[in-house]
Formats: C-alpha cells, structure tokens, sequence
C-alpha cells in the first residue's frame, strides 16, 4: 500500500483548480499533515488544460503517477477523459456535469462529443457526475462551483470535512465565505448520492 492519498484535480483555465488545490493543502496544514503539491498552468487564461497535483502525506516528490491518482476530480467532462489514464481501473472519479467544447472541433469539422458517450467511455470507472453549476447558483454564485466539486470529492478524501470546510473559509475572499461554504456543504450532500 502506497503511502500517499493522490488527488488530482483538472480542468479548464478559469474554472479554479489552482484555488481548489489550494484548500486541500491548507486542510493538511490544519491537520498537521504532510502535503506536496504541483499546478500547470500554462495556457490557463486562454481555456487551456489545467492540473493539480496533491499528494496527501506524500514525503517524494508531487508529481502523481499515471495509473496510481486514488482520486481524480474533473470540473469538466471532456477534462475527465483527458486524464483518466491517472486513474487505475475502477478508479474514483467526480467530475462536473459540464461541456467545454474546445475551438479546434469545430475548427476541423470534428463530431461534437456528447455527454453520454463521454459517460460511457469513462464506463470503467467509479464515476459520480455533479451538477456543479445548478449547486453553486444554488448557494449563491456560479463561481463556487470548484468548491461545490471539492464537497462533493470530500467524502472520497481522508481529511475531516470540518477541517476542509476551515481551509475554504481560510482560502476564499472574505466577501465569498458563505456562498463558498453553503456550496461546500451542498456539494458534500450531492457527492453522498453521487448525482445532483
């Protein structure tokens, strides 16, 4: 058994993977917990890929292995299947019920995925697909729809729900605590049903 928790976090530049990371490090912080993170963010402001590595009491190195992510967490679908090579067979997958279709599809006349081929290419794994945006509007802003994802993951990740709910209070404006906490919990209750 490996002794690290491997979370990887995708999506698109925007969506706020960076911040998610962010909360999940100051949850282990919290907790004491050792922690090694790595974001990419290159084309992030033009809709590119996103990732977060995190690593829950990882003591080498940040980066997850292909194969070996105990969870990955995708704001969007197309994200998923970009990155599901991470995951093992079986693996434990939350991702937001959400399309981004990028340029280039159109730009070469590609067939448009849909969400239900999507669904079923990811057939193998442990899937739990989130309304994350009808859950953040919810809340109080469509904004919060990475915390809404992480609530719904938390039940998946071995840190105490208060501590992560601390860590968004700690990470997020002063402005946004209470959208970003009722989107936290409401998240939390739809990752218990594992659909909106």
């Amino acid at each position: 058994m490996k002794p690290s928790f491997d979370i990887l976090i995708v999506g698109i530049g925007g969506q706020g993977t960076v911040l998610a990371s962010n909360v999940l490090g100051e949850a282990c912080i919290i907790e004491n917990r050792t922690v090694r993170s790595a974001e990419t963010h290159g084309m992030a402001q033009r809709g590119g890929s996103v990732e977060s590595h995190i690593r829950i009491d990882g003591e080498l190195g940040s980066l997850i292995v292909p194969g070996t992510a105990d969870l990955l967490i995708a704001f969007d679908l197309l994200e998923a299947l970009r990155y599901r090579h991470y995951l093992p067979a079986g693996g434990k997958l939350v991702v937001n019920r959400h399309l981004v279709v990028p340029t280039s599809v159109y730009q070469q006349n590609l067939d448009v995925p849909d969400e239900e081929s999507i669904l079923a290419a990811l057939a193998d794994l442990d899937v739990a697909c989130i309304d994350a945006a009808g859950l953040a509007a919810e809340a109080g802003s469509v904004l919060a729809q990475n915390i809404v994802m992480l609530g719904a993951a938390s039940r998946h990740i071995p840190l105490r729900p208060e501590t992560l709910e601390e860590a968004v209070r700690r990470c997020v404006p002063k402005k946004t605590v209470e959208v970003n906490t009722a989107a936290f919990r409401l998240g939390r209750e739809a990752g218990a049903r594992g659909t909106p």
